[in-house]
């Protein structure tokens, strides 16, 4: 069986549940956590169809999770936004709003951002936009937390709003960068389409010092690493993961078509290679 269909997904699903894992949304568990449970968090980067029919494999387990949507064509879909939702899942904005007025203004060479001012001014615009934006996703579903798209080939942190803004004062409850106790929970994501990407993500990660008691191998009973989905699979029967877990996914990662599943395979392969440079850059500046 390959990796990274749905077919495999299903069957990691299946193995939670055997185990006695709960799945949660982030909001249901930022409101009521259970003991022994996994968030279930999705980012819907593109191929938002992907995103529904995982939506709908889910339901089928009576499972709920989180979708958090981007502003952009390739993920929005008011239809589509609507029947995910309509399944029991909760809706959430995928926010990129520092990254995407930086790259617009760049291209309109209207701001460069050298100085405090102008600094200033993409603050104040990107904030805008995410308070337009997030009122547009709102006018479909009730959106109660949102979460940052890493956005890796820009320079611009999306969660750098919040240094001189509070998303509370949007009438959100949580964002899971910020609300979680990594900790406590043990994340993992298919970022780089492997478990074990680290190396490959440039934001979509935990830092050493949040995780301390269930970072990478430390949080896994026996020291194997889970670089497969059924790494993950295995290491569920024979009991060696934490009790909470939050499980990342981008559903346009997976997908049962022959050239459509290596295509994703070789260009995220591509893409690792940019993303794994990023990161020595960033590493060799710390």
């Amino acid at each position: 069986m390959r990796d990274f269909t749905p077919e495999t997904y299903k069957l990691l699903l299946k193995s939670f549940l055997k185990q006695n894992y709960n799945f949660q949304s982030f909001i249901d568990f930022f409101t009521n956590a259970k003991s022994r449970t996994v968030i279930l968090r999705h980012d819907v980067d593109a191929r938002k169809m992907n995103s529904l029919l995982f939506a709908q494999l889910e339901n089928k387990f009576g499972i709920k999770g989180t979708y958090y949507f981007r502003i952009t064509p390739e993920s929005f879909d008011e239809n589509i936004i609507k029947q995910i939702y309509d399944l029991g899942h909760e809706i959430g904005y995928h926010y990129e709003d520092v990254s995407l007025i930086a790259k617009t203004r760049s291209i309109f060479n209207v701001q460069r951002y050298n100085t405090n001012r102008d600094k200033a001014l993409l603050i104040k615009a990107s904030i805008d936009s995410f308070s337009k934006n997030l009122a547009k996703l709102r006018r479909i579903v009730p959106v109660e937390t949102v979460c940052m798209h890493g956005s890796p080939l820009s320079k611009w942190d999306n969660r750098l709003l919040w240094k001189y803004y509070n998303y509370r004062d949007f009438g959100i409850k949580g964002e899971p960068y910020f609300d979680t106790d990594f900790g406590e929970v043990f994340y993992l994501t298919d970022t780089g389409r492997r478990w074990d990407g680290e190396a490959f993500s440039v934001r979509d990660k935990t830092t050493r010092k949040e995780t301390n008691k269930t970072s990478g191998t430390e949080a896994i009973k026996g020291g194997n690493s889970l670089h497969s989905t059924f790494d993950i699979i295995n290491a569920l029967k024979e009991n060696r993961l934490p009790e909470k877990i939050m499980l990342t996914v981008h559903p346009q990662r997976w997908d049962s078509r022959p050239l459509v599943w290596f295509r994703e395979l070789i260009w995220q392969n591509v893409k690792n290679i940019v993303k794994g440079t990023l990161v020595k850059i960033q590493n060799d500046k710390l």
